[in-house]
């Protein structure tokens, strides 16, 4: 019997991959270059709108600049504006004007229609002053110890005191100013000038200034006071004498007795500070 032979069969060629005959090797490094720049590209790409908003904000600068330039590239920084302008001094009141709110002590005194108006200047004439000899350590002040028909009374509510007692009394008293102090020893001479028209009858007026004029550590005024038919002539010292506050000196003396008139002046340039 006629043996058949079975002829072997040829082996099928091997499938080509999508990717070619490449080796396996350059294969991965290709595909590890291809890693590389997705995540290259993934990280240059701009931020999504809630990243800007969770981004921190960068303080701004102390002085804000234009975000324009000038031209020649220097930035346009903008122009500042001038300080503001001080105040303008109120107008000094005339006698009886009426005063605007918050006025001032001062302002009070040159709108008191019992007041004359103040002449820029008075001249005082040489005087021999009294010598000062009585010594008030609570004001601060030592005055003339003047003889009769002066004597000293009690002080109250002055810390010194001396009169001519009788329906027509003069004075001369002593005490701390009783007004509010101000910057100038004039002003607080002028309110205590002003102060003293309590010490007359009701409707006590200044008509007249008379002297005006500084002194160590002090002011000096004299002026005359009318009240009803009777006149009076006064005169304050303001001084510094060491004490808490300032000192202040009054001399009274009335018409009925103007033959003493010339006595004020001398007693109130006689005044001195004990510090």
């Amino acid at each position: 019997m006629r043996s058949s032979v079975v002829a072997p069969r040829r082996p099928s060629p091997p499938k080509r991959s999508l990717i070619g005959d490449l080796p396996m090797r350059l294969i991965y490094r290709v595909l590890a270059v291809a890693v590389v720049l997705a995540a290259v590209v993934f990280w240059l790409l701009p931020s999504g709108p809630d990243e800007d908003e969770a981004a921190p904000v960068a303080a701004p600068s102390a002085m804000p600049t234009s975000s324009a330039t000038a031209a020649g590239g220097a930035v346009a920084v903008p122009a500042t504006s001038p300080p503001p302008s001080s105040p303008s001094p109120r107008p000094t009141p005339s006698p009886g004007s009426s005063l605007a709110p918050g006025y001032t002590a001062m302002e009070a005194f040159y709108a008191d229609s019992r007041i004359a108006k103040l002449p820029s200047r008075l001249p005082m004439k040489a005087v021999r002053p009294y010598k000062a000899t009585l010594k008030d350590r609570e004001s601060g002040l030592v005055v003339p110890t003047l003889t009769k028909p002066w004597k000293k009374y009690g002080s109250g509510p002055y810390t010194s005191r001396q009169v001519i007692r009788g329906t027509t009394a003069a004075m001369l008293v002593t005490a701390p100013v009783p007004i509010q102090v101000q910057k100038e020893m004039r002003d607080t001479a002028l309110l205590a000038a002003r102060w003293t028209l309590s010490r007359h009858p009701r409707g006590a007026a200044i008509t007249r200034w008379i002297a005006s004029k500084p002194m160590p550590k002090g002011w000096m005024l004299v002026y005359q006071v009318k009240y009803g038919k009777r006149t009076a002539l006064d005169a304050v010292v303001v001084m510094d004498g060491g004490s808490y506050k300032p000192g202040l000196a009054f001399v009274t003396v009335p018409d009925a007795r103007k033959g003493q008139w010339g006595q004020v002046a001398r007693i109130a340039a006689g005044v001195r500070g004990l510090g």
